[in-house]
C-alpha cells in the first residue's frame, strides 16, 4: 500500500463533490422524522473518541424507542447493564463529541446524529426509564448538532436483514469459548456457562 491519500484536496478531487441532496440533507435539530425514525428503532451505535483521539464504538439496544427524544435538540440514552469497562463513558468524560448511527430492523436506510455527550445521574429523569423495578444508573444526555439520513446503498449490499444471509449459529463459537480461548481466564465450558448467566439474569 505505497499510495496514499494524506491530502483532503486531493481526496475531494478523487471524489468530486457530493450530489445536492447530499449536501443538503443535515439538519441542524430533530424533525418529525427523525423522531420518528429513533421511537422506532431498537438498536444503535455510539461512536466516541478520548482526548487523545483514541476511537471507540458501542452498540446500544433495548426495546424500540429506548433513546428518549426529550426535545428537537436533546437525546437521553440509558446505560443499561455491560461489563463496566466504562469505554464509552470514559470517553466522554474528555470529549463530548459523540455520533450515532440508529437502525431500525427491516428498514435499509439509516439515521446519523451527532452531538456532543454529558453524564446524568439524575434519578429524576432516569427513573422513568426503568425496566424491571431497575432504573439506569446513568444516562447520556446528547445535545444535537446535526441529523441526517443516510441512504440504504450500504444495508442493500450487505442484505443484513435477509434471513436466507443469517448464519448458522452453531457454526461459529460461542461468546463464552472465544473470551476462554482469548483471555485464557476460564476453561471454554466455565466461560459459556458464565456468559448464559448472564444474558439470563443481567439484561438490566
Amino acid at each position: 500500500m505505497s499510495e496514499q491519500i494524506t491530502d483532503a484536496t486531493e481526496l475531494r478531487a478523487l471524489y468530486g463533490e457530493p450530489n445536492i441532496r447530499a449536501a443538503n440533507k443535515v439538519l441542524l435539530k430533530l424533525d418529525e422524522h427523525c423522531r420518528a425514525f429513533i421511537g422506532l428503532s431498537p438498536f444503535c451505535v455510539l461512536g466516541t473518541a478520548a482526548a487523545d483521539g483514541s476511537a471507540d464504538c458501542s452498540p446500544k439496544g433495548d426495546a424500540p424507542g429506548f433513546v428518549e427524544v426529550l426535545d428537537d435538540e436533546t437525546l437521553l440514552i440509558p446505560d443499561r447493564l455491560g461489563n463496566n469497562r466504562v469505554d464509552s463513558m470514559s470517553n466522554i468524560v474528555e470529549n463530548p463529541n459523540v455520533s450515532l448511527i440508529f437502525l431500525v430492523p427491516g428498514m435499509n436506510e439509516t439515521l446519523r446524529v451527532n452531538g456532543k455527550a454529558s453524564i446524568t445521574t439524575d434519578q429524576s429523569v432516569l427513573e422513568p426509564l426503568a425496566v424491571n423495578g431497575k432504573s439506569p444508573r446513568t444516562g447520556l444526555v446528547v445535545k444535537v448538532d446535526e441529523a441526517f439520513l443516510h441512504c440504504a446503498k450500504a444495508l442493500m449490499r450487505s442484505k443484513l436483514w435477509d434471513p436466507e444471509r443469517h448464519i448458522d449459529r452453531k457454526s461459529f463459537p460461542t461468546m463464552g469459548r472465544m473470551l476462554a480461548e482469548q483471555t485464557g481466564l476460564q476453561t471454554p465450558e466455565v466461560a459459556e456457562a458464565a456468559v448464559e448467566e448472564a444474558y439470563r439474569t443481567k439484561l438490566y
